[in-house]
């Protein structure tokens, strides 16, 4: 089990396949404000919202030298498809083997109609340009989350 992240801490590094047949690097991203958010499955209600919500503040990001990356354990061929049904404009990891999950601390039990089961938990990290976590927001609650990711990174 992996410690808790908390404000100050260095952000897990990781090297991931993404979208489009792609591969990202964390550090690659050093010098930006990242908005590193976790989700259960692609195509699914809340995240569908969640994911729609971040695109329609993407250029507000970029403006504010941010930069926004989903991760889940969904296949690339699922994030493709995810990608281009909603147009989504930014990167999405996939994290099959669930090592970034482990490592930030989002893969948990789950508790559903009685029945328990380990899942993401819904969660998004903002990192700032040193890699260092400025804030964390976990069991998001999507309806009025990007607000609060947007007032996170006007204050950084």
């Amino acid at each position: 089990m992996s410690k808790e992240l908390t404000k100050g801490t260095k952000a897990p590094d990781f090297e991931a396949a993404t979208d489009n047949s792609g591969s990202l690097k964390l550090s690659s991203l050093e010098g930006k404000r990242v908005v590193l958010y976790f989700y259960p499955k692609d195509d699914t209600p809340g995240c569908t919202t969640e994911s729609c919500d971040f695109a329609e503040v993407y250029s507000d990001f970029n403006g504010k030298n941010g930069e926004i990356v989903g991760v889940s354990r969904d296949s690339i061929a699922r994030h493709d498809k995810f990608k281009a049904k909603y147009d989504l404009p930014f990167t999405l990891i996939s994290d099959e083997d669930g090592s970034i999950c482990e490592a930030y601390g989002v893969w948990k039990e789950k508790k559903n109609y009685g029945r328990s089961y380990m899942g993401i938990e819904r969660s998004t990290f903002l990192i700032d340009e040193k890699g260092k976590i400025a804030k964390v927001w976990r069991k998001v609650k999507v309806k009025g989350h990007v607000e609060a990711v947007m007032e996170a990174l006007d204050e950084l």
